[in-house]
């Protein structure tokens, strides 16, 4: 799937599927049970990394999941 992901097509469609599964899943995200919090936010992390220089995308969204998440905001 990463090769999906990354494959530069120019395709508005797929774009947009991708955008709206992702949307869906962090609108979802308090719901989801924690080991599947887990599986998405590590392939997350995974897709989302498009060079070395791009470590702190682990951090920004732990931070962004903690910051609009009950589940996972901290108090």
């Amino acid at each position: 799937m990463s090769e999906i992901f990354h494959r530069p097509t120019g395709d508005a469609g797929q774009n947009r599927y991708f955008i709206a599964l992702g949307a869906a899943a962090a609108d979802l995200w308090s719901n989801l049970p924690q080991e599947l919090q887990h599986i998405l936010f590590e392939r997350a992390v995974v897709l989302g990394h498009k060079s070395e220089r791009d470590e702190s995308l682990r951090e920004q969204l732990a931070k962004f999941l903690h910051d609009h998440h009950i589940r996972t905001h901290q108090a």
